[in-house]
């Protein structure tokens, strides 16, 4: 009878406490945060990527160069969805002398572009295709010719006596004809850089060829 008291005693004693239930640990109220650590974004190992703030801004932006006939020519950043008018607007707009009907004020902006506002009469010297010097002329007067101009055979100087017409203009027209051949007629002048319907209208009825 006292064998089976003490095995019964043995089968009903309270289990030995597992290492783990001397473990510290620590209680959680219901809807507080688990930890106050922000937690490494998926894939990485620790934290958003670095650049990613820095990708978005450069996207957001376009650096562009305005040069010419504006108040304050310089390098401006503006927003990536900006047009050519606003960037012109930033260097303090054109000029008196400024010519806006050769450039599209609409156009969208590219970041690390070049706006060149020409003045009246004149040409981006990077737009005359071969390149050549554009010189102005040393001269202290040009005297309007008794008639038409021959845009064939007139010089550069002579050019210049026509309406809107400066030494860049002029120039363009000289390498224009000295790479393609002479004008055949008035109307060709608009294959001239810096030279549209506008300018061709103003000049029209006083060139030849």
């Amino acid at each position: 009878m006292g064998v089976v008291v003490v095995g019964l005693a043995w089968l009903v004693r309270a289990p030995a406490p597992s290492t783990e239930s001397g473990l510290p640990f620590a209680t959680v109220a219901a809807g507080a945060p688990v930890s106050t650590l922000p937690l490494p974004a998926a894939g990485t190992t620790g934290g958003a990527p670095p650049t990613t703030e820095a990708a978005a801004t450069i996207a957001s932006h376009a650096v562009v160069h305005v040069a010419g006939a504006v108040v304050r020519p310089g390098v401006y950043q503006l927003d990536a969805d900006a047009r050519v008018d606003t960037a012109i607007a930033m260097a303090g707009g054109p000029t008196a002398d400024a010519d806006l009907d050769g450039l599209n004020l609409a156009a969208a902006l590219g970041d690390g572009q070049r706006i060149y506002v020409p003045e009246l009469g004149e040409v981006d010297p990077a737009a005359v295709p071969s390149g050549a010097p554009i010189v102005v002329a040393d001269v202290t007067v040009v005297t309007s010719p008794s008639g038409p101009v021959d845009v064939n055979t007139a010089t550069a100087v002579e050019l210049q006596t026509l309406p809107g017409v400066g030494p860049a203009t002029a120039a363009a027209i000289v390498d224009d004809r000295e790479r393609n051949g002479p004008f055949a007629s008035v109307a060709d002048l608009e294959r001239v850089p810096g030279i549209g319907p506008a300018k061709l209208a103003a000049i029209a009825d006083s060139v030849t060829v």
